[in-house]
């Protein structure tokens, strides 16, 4: 038995993943879903449902942010923070999180990860615009901000402030080192590879090591020139590639639909692999496996929002409002509704292969590009993000310092998720993304006078000049 099939075992044991998948239920009980969920719900209503009434403003300046303000302090420009984001969040979740979430809670959750993206986006609004408002500099010059910065600076006053902090940071490096930067990520691509171009699992974990190092090391400017080329073009195509699909399967769209919502408030009975899922399956995968997909509640989004060259926190928060818009309720709800479609969600096959068997039942050869491509390109650009996030979350406890040795560790953490089974990669993930949610989503109670104040400034504002 060789070095790789002693890791393979250790990591994977039997036991280690049924404790793991206890403490991952434990966490997505009631209590974070009624907090996640009632975040949205609060800033949806107090905002006058800013997620419709506003989005045609939001694509607005998401079409015109790609140059930065005059004026505004920042790192990056306001397309370039919003292309950050998307990077990080548009990879594994939108194609294997979504087939996982159907494989385990059946179609009904799929309407649940709709109903986290659309009360999500209300909530990614307000931490957007908080992040913005409550960024600082570095040592080296370089903008910190997100939920470590508006916890510690908005809620300054409040004698748990300076913990909630440290625990956000804490979490969001696990994430990042753990959860969705670099486990799913690098496992989902290796598997892709293996899948579409049968290339060893040694061999591409490798290259894309190499080429992760070779991104990271220029920060965030570089970064985000990766991300503003590479995650239009790959969304534009999947998306392409899904219509096309549904196109041609045009008669089976309402019967799925509307299997889709009987499933969100039933017991779902299949066939296969696929056993059975009660209500609370449904609404536990499609919102642990939304968050995952859009990190909407997170807080991980607002550390790039932070970066923006943007005068107004409120404008920055519609624009980042969008990220969770176009990756669920676009790009997911593309990937579920071919899986439905296809059957595949029935068989044995599970992840990225259930998802390649659903696209290329359809497109053959085509199909199997497609998603294997795709993912291929989505994932990278996530470890991208991810590497960022963490990397501001390190400096927030240890300095500037820590920076450089960090990216190191992130590397190795890295090339190790090419080495995990599915199960266990998800349940961690799962449990680290709802650690970092709490600390996050009670600083979004905490300051939401703050939040509905500046909202209402800015339109009362924008009354006056027009």
């Amino acid at each position: 038995m060789g070095l790789l099939d002693v890791i393979r075992e250790v990591v994977n044991h039997s036991s280690i993943l049924t404790s793991l998948t206890e403490i991952d239920g434990f966490i997505w009980g009631p209590p974070l879903l009624t907090l996640l969920i009632g975040t949205g719900l609060f800033y949806t209503f107090r905002l006058g449902f800013i997620q419709i009434n506003r989005l045609p403003l939001a694509l607005k300046y998401v079409i015109g942010s790609r140059k930065a303000e005059k004026g505004s302090q920042g790192d990056i420009s306001s397309f370039g923070a919003l292309s950050t984001a998307l990077a990080a969040t548009v990879g594994t979740g939108n194609i294997v999180g979504v087939a996982t979430a159907i494989k385990t809670g059946g179609p009904g959750a799929l309407f649940w990860m709709w109903i986290a993206a659309f009360f999500g986006m209300a909530t990614m609004y307000a931490e957007c615009l908080l992040s913005v408002k409550y960024r600082t500099f570095d040592e080296n010059g370089q903008v910190s901000g997100g939920p470590m910065y508006y916890i510690k600076n908005g809620l300054a006053d409040r004698s748990y402030s300076g913990l909630l902090s440290k625990m956000f940071a804490v979490f969001g490096i696990f994430v990042g080192c753990m959860g969705i930067g670099t486990f799913a990520q690098m496992n989902a691509i290796v598997d892709s590879a293996k899948i579409t171009f049968d290339i060893p699992v040694i061999y591409t974990g490798a290259v894309v090591t190499v080429f992760v190092f070779l991104v990271i090391i220029g920060g965030i400017r570089s970064i985000a020139k990766v991300a503003q080329v590479v995650v239009p073009f790959m969304a534009i195509a999947y998306v392409l590639g899904s219509v096309l699909i549904l196109l041609l399967n045009l008669d089976q769209v309402p019967s799925a639909i509307s299997l889709v919502f009987r499933s969100a408030f039933s017991r779902t009975a299949a066939t296969g692999g696929f056993l059975g899922a009660s209500i609370m399956m449904a609404i536990q995968f499609g919102v642990a496996r939304g968050v995952f997909s859009n990190e909407a509640g997170l807080g991980s989004t607002p550390i790039a929002a932070a970066a923006a060259r943007v005068k107004s926190p409120v404008k920055q928060g519609l624009i980042s409002m969008t990220a969770t818009f176009f990756d669920t309720i676009i790009v997911c709800s593309m990937t579920g509704m071919v899986l439905i479609i296809s059957g595949s969600w029935k068989g044995e096959l599970a992840g990225a292969y259930m998802t390649n068997y659903a696209y290329s039942s359809v497109l053959e050869n085509i199909g199997t590009y497609v998603v294997g491509i795709g993912l291929m390109f989505f994932a990278f650009t996530t470890i991208l993000g991810w590497n960022y996030y963490a990397e501001r979350c390190t400096e927030f406890l240890f300095g500037v310092k820590a920076i450089l040795p960090f990216k190191f560790v992130y590397i190795l953490m890295v090339s190790m998720g090419a080495f995990l089974t599915l199960d266990i990669i998800w349940v961690l993930a799962d449990i680290f993304n709802g650690l970092m949610a709490v600390p996050n989503l009670i600083a979004l109670i905490a300051l939401r006078k703050i939040v509905i104040s500046e909202t209402k400034n800015y339109f009362d504002e924008m009354k006056k000049e027009s």
